[in-house]
């Protein structure tokens, strides 16, 4: 799935950027319309990311996976007949672009929600790594085939993704049936929704660690001006946009294998501060670059910090939250993740478009080094938490859990 999301995701980018350039706008003004790009993602996601956490709770994880693979699988069809009969225009790349933000806000959360219950307790952080390892695998791999796909025929990138998401919806069939808790407290869905964004409110360990993703990839992410940076500024074109995209993806793959074998147990909150600072600071040398080894270097480590600072954070919160509550702060998760994310694709292609791509990667950088300066302070539960186990009186097992614990 991973692999045809991205190659998918890669190829729309590319496509808006070239079309806009084409069709006669400067770097600037291209470079606001993959804004828009990342704002339809966006706000979607936004809106239904409450609900979408609530359904993870509520229904059946595996099922709501299955259909928001479909749905990817229906807008890769699209844009690879469109691509192919040369019909393709920008309004069709922005209304995929929508529909992948509405599937995001319902993938996310069943996805994560689901993985606490395929594995014990003990050893989720492992687990986690692994699917990180497959995850960042198929970032790497989904940009090289979306590149190199193109490159042979513009069509073709599309075409493999529907395969990809057919083999994903079969995968997934294969599971068995999964263990859930019931849900606690409200008994009303607007009630039910208002107590996991309470949850994550209270906790000031989730909250922290929510939040310092949000702001410091919301303003240093660099990934939707990658095709101003190839088209532009390095000058690779497509083969050299797959390179760019496929680099950070090599640091976390190899920060997740790492993890899988050696998972970190000491000091965990304060190395995810260093990890986000780090992060900030290879993005400010990326920005500077004009040299496309020192670029992909530096997107390595940005690569290999993002995974640093996601492995911790995505064991606190799962192991910090009761079952019954993980669909609905998965969701309170992706809702900042896809903030960062897309939202953050939306602003630093705003902000390229007024200063230009290279001066918007800059000033990400240095915010980010800035926001770990100020959430060490605003949340000093993150300087202070040694490890990954919870206070004992925070959670309370779930017969579902002991069981599970229990299968050999």
């Amino acid at each position: 799935m991973v692999v045809g999301q991205y190659a998918m995701i890669l190829i729309i980018g590319w496509q808006t950027y070239t079309i806009s350039r084409e069709s006669g706008m400067d770097a600037f003004a291209a470079s606001g319309q993959l804004a828009l790009i990342g704002l339809l993602q966006f706000l979607p996601l936004f809106v239904l990311s409450p609900f979408s956490g609530l359904a993870a709770d509520r229904f059946n994880r595996k099922t709501v996976a299955r259909l928001t693979i479909l749905l990817q699988l229906i807008g890769a069809s699209i844009l690879a007949w469109l691509t192919w009969t040369g019909e393709l225009r920008i309004t069709s790349l922005f209304a995929v672009a929508v529909l992948l933000g509405v599937v995001r806000a319902f993938n996310g959360p069943a996805l994560s929600a689901l993985a606490p219950n395929l594995v014990p307790k003990p050893i989720l952080p492992n687990a986690i790594a692994l699917s990180s390892i497959a995850w960042q695998t198929g970032m790497i791999i989904g940009p090289a085939v979306g590149g190199y796909a193109y490159d042979a025929a513009p069509a073709l990138p599309y075409a493999i993704s529907t395969v990809l998401f057919l083999v994903a919806i079969l995968a997934i069939s294969t599971i068995g049936k999964v263990p859930r808790s019931p849900i606690t407290g409200a008994q009303r869905p607007i009630g039910q929704v208002i107590d996991g964004w309470r949850y994550v409110v209270r906790n000031k360990m989730v909250l922290g660690a929510i939040t310092l993703d949000l702001m410091a990839v919301f303003l240093a992410g660099a990934t939707a001006l990658f095709p101003p940076f190839a088209y532009d500024i390095l000058q690779v074109g497509e083969t050299g946009l797959a390179q760019l995209a496929a680099a950070p993806a090599v640091g976390a793959a190899i920060t997740a294998a790492w993890f899988s074998f050696r998972p970190l147990k000491s000091d965990v909150g304060p190395k995810m501060l260093w990890a986000v600072a780090v992060f900030g600071v290879a993005t400010i040398v990326f920005g500077l670059s004009r040299f496309m080894p020192l670029s992909l270097a530096m997107l390595v480590i940005v690569g290999a910090a993002d995974m640093f600072s996601v492995y911790i954070r995505q064991s606190l919160i799962q192991l910090h939250t009761p079952d019954d509550k993980r669909g609905r702060v998965s969701s309170a998760s992706l809702l900042t993740i896809s903030a960062s994310n897309e939202g953050g694709d939306a602003f630093s292609g705003f902000l390229a478009s007024v200063f230009g791509p290279a001066i918007a990667v800059i000033a990400g950088g240095i915010g980010a080094i800035v926001t770990v300066a100020m959430w060490s302070r605003i949340f000093p539960v993150l300087r202070t938490t040694r490890t990954f186990d919870p206070p004992d009186e925070l959670l309370k097992e779930t017969p579902e859990e002991i069981l599970q614990e229990r299968i050999p």
